[in-house]
């Protein structure tokens, strides 16, 4: 489990292919290696994966043909979002995040508006029923606030620490990203389906 609050940015160095798979070693000093054991999970641009070995500075992972097949951002070296797994001592600052990407969405509006910025996302149709108003939503592993949704659309306010500590810096217009429904919405459709069976 993660709270969406992003650690660090880092980079994912290099990318080797494993048949339909892949091995990616990501460089992550300011994360805080010390504490890291192999077998622990690691948020990557929302993403939940395995750690395989590391270092003082970076990590290696491996992921599956089907976790890249439903994830952006993971098939070649650049910056992603970072955030450990978190432990029971660990303050709750952004929602309950899974890791377990629902779909991937793309940016159709970053704009500055004062001192902030407008993050508009256009989602999957599948998920959009997920998504409320003042609801949370994981996007890149980042936990944000839905301000408004219209149809497909949300509306996000990021606030500067927003976009100065996490991979929104580097967004723009078109960007895919991964995106992460409420935990607790995916239970009460389960629970509503079970109902009615």
């Amino acid at each position: 489990m993660f709270t969406g609050i992003i650690q660090t940015v880092g980079r994912i160095a290099e990318v080797v292919p494993h048949g339909e798979d892949c091995a990616l070693r990501i460089e992550a000093a300011e994360l805080g290696m010390e504490d890291v054991q192999l077998g622990d999970s690691i948020a990557v641009n929302g993403v939940c994966l395995t750690v395989t070995d590391f270092n003082s500075h970076s990590f290696q992972v491996m992921v599956s043909k089907a976790t890249l097949d439903v994830t952006t951002g993971l098939h070649q070296p650049g910056p992603v979002n970072l955030e450990k797994a978190l432990r029971l001592s660990d303050r709750l600052g952004g929602h309950l995040v899974t890791g377990h990407v629902d779909g991937i969405g793309t940016i159709t509006t970053l704009q500055e508006e004062g001192e902030c910025w407008l993050l508009k996302v256009q989602l999957p149709h599948a998920i959009s029923k997920y998504v409320a108003k003042k609801g949370s939503l994981c996007v890149n592993g980042i936990s944000l606030t839905v301000n408004e949704i219209v149809q497909d659309e949300v509306s996000i306010n990021l606030i500067p620490h927003t976009m100065q500590h996490t991979m929104m810096q580097f967004a723009k217009t078109g960007d895919p990203v991964n995106l992460e429904i409420d935990l607790i919405a995916r239970y009460v459709e389960r629970m509503q389906a079970w109902e009615q069976e």
